[in-house]
């Protein structure tokens, strides 16, 4: 996807200013992901929900960056980023990689006292589900051989050599990032906590999703969506749907 770069730094891009008091809503990218990729995100739930899309270091217009590939390491430094826009409670959503990110930032939120308004986890098995995945240790075309299995990257990159070799390294930091994440048992969140899952995810079981709830004394829902590991392309509207209920309970019919 591609859209206008209306940002407020290197890492957060606000693509659509709200009016003050809005909820806001931080959404953090796959592997291999850029912030451009919840553009449409952010003009659905306009002017609403603001939504705060991260860009990690490596890619893009930050492709000279080096990357983070340690998931509680990058989360405290998209927290510290974050940091102007806590001066009320923030929701996050994650897919796949960018769930795992989540989690640990909403535990640095409640960590420090402070409170999460909601933690939206997409196609990601909970944190006490690991697996052993070692894709990130394969060559390149065994690498790109499950991107393309996911289907999570612009078919247009794919075939493109040039644009292909730029963004091979992010994908594989951030496999390497995803793969070797290990959760470090601790309190449970706080805060309300809904997970979404394809129900053909290759990276991810209804079980294993279902498993986040185990993960927070707050409110928890799972909805399961007909689909692969990037269901929410054909399901935006639903999910959609869910964040608004949650996050704007009064403006629902």
């Amino acid at each position: 996807m591609t859209a206008p770069n209306n940002d407020d730094g290197l890492w957060v891009r606000r693509f659509h200013p709200a009016p003050a008091g809005r909820p806001r809503l931080v959404c953090l990218p796959h592997a291999g992901g850029s912030a451009s990729f919840y553009f449409p995100v952010s003009r659905a739930l306009s002017p609403a929900v603001e939504v705060l899309s991260i860009q990690y270091p490596g890619r893009q217009d930050r492709r000279h960056e080096p990357c983070v590939d340690n998931i509680p390491e990058l989360a405290r430094q998209v927290l510290a980023e974050l940091g102007p826009w806590r001066d009320q409670p923030l929701a996050l959503f994650g897919h796949s990689m960018g769930a795992s990110l989540g989690f640990e930032i909403a535990r640095l939120i409640e960590a420090d006292q402070g409170s999460c308004a909601h933690l939206f986890a997409s196609g990601r098995r909970a944190p006490s589900m690991p697996r052993h995945e070692t894709v990130h240790l394969l060559d390149d075309e065994g690498l790109l051989a499950d991107v393309r299995k996911l289907s999570g990257t612009n078919p247009a990159v794919l075939g493109d050599p040039e644009m292909l070799r730029a963004a091979l390294p992010a994908i594989r930091n951030d496999y390497r990032a995803a793969e070797t994440y290990a959760y470090v048992p601790g309190p449970a969140l706080r805060c309300p906590v809904t997970a979404f899952t394809g129900d053909s995810d290759p990276k991810t079981t209804v079980d294993e999703a279902r498993a986040w709830g185990t993960h927070t004394t707050g409110s928890f829902d799972l909805q399961v969506l007909p689909g692969g590991h990037f269901f929410l392309a054909q399901h935006q509207a639903a999910i959609l749907r869910a964040i608004s209920a949650a996050l704007t309970p009064t403006t629902v019919g």
